[in-house]
């Protein structure tokens, strides 16, 4: 049975796939700049208990981002397998870096910080975890895809 019977055999079509993890990783950058953008304050954005991050790392992990985004979509709508992996290498990128913005959750342990209040999907970490863990699955995804030849 050929990789592509296999796949036709379980039901599952991997462009389909393939096209939807890469619309959330476009939501993934988008929100990520959205929620971090504007609460930049020379350079870092700071509240008590939360360490601040660095804008030079929101700019990095937005034009990672878009750059990865048409790079991976030129790979998807050619099917060149050369495009894709500088793709892949970009998912990879915005993978690391997304964890690193999210490293700011942790607590600082400051004398002076407050402990951080409840998560609400809109504000806290929650749905920052939740978006970069998935990038870095869906940079799994299609680093398998790829180089199992289902892209």
């Amino acid at each position: 049975m050929t990789r592509v019977e296999w796949g036709k055999h379980l039901g599952v079509e991997w462009s389909n796939v393939t096209w939807f993890l890469t619309a959330l990783g476009a939501v993934v950058v988008l929100l990520t700049r959205v929620r971090l953008g504007g609460a930049v304050v020379d350079g870092t954005g700071r509240s008590s208990g939360v360490a601040g991050y660095s804008a030079a790392l929101l700019r990095i992990h937005t034009t990672a981002g878009v750059l990865t985004l048409l790079v991976w979509i030129v790979a998807l709508l050619t099917l060149r397998r050369e495009i894709a992996l500088l793709g892949l290498a970009g998912w990879w990128l915005l993978a690391v870096v997304g964890l690193l913005l999210l490293a700011r959750w942790l607590p600082s342990g400051g004398k002076h910080s407050e402990h951080t209040r409840g998560d609400a999907w809109g504000s806290g970490a929650g749905l920052s975890l939740l978006g970069h863990i998935g990038v870095l699955l869906g940079s799994g995804y299609f680093t398998w895809v790829t180089l199992t030849d289902r892209l």
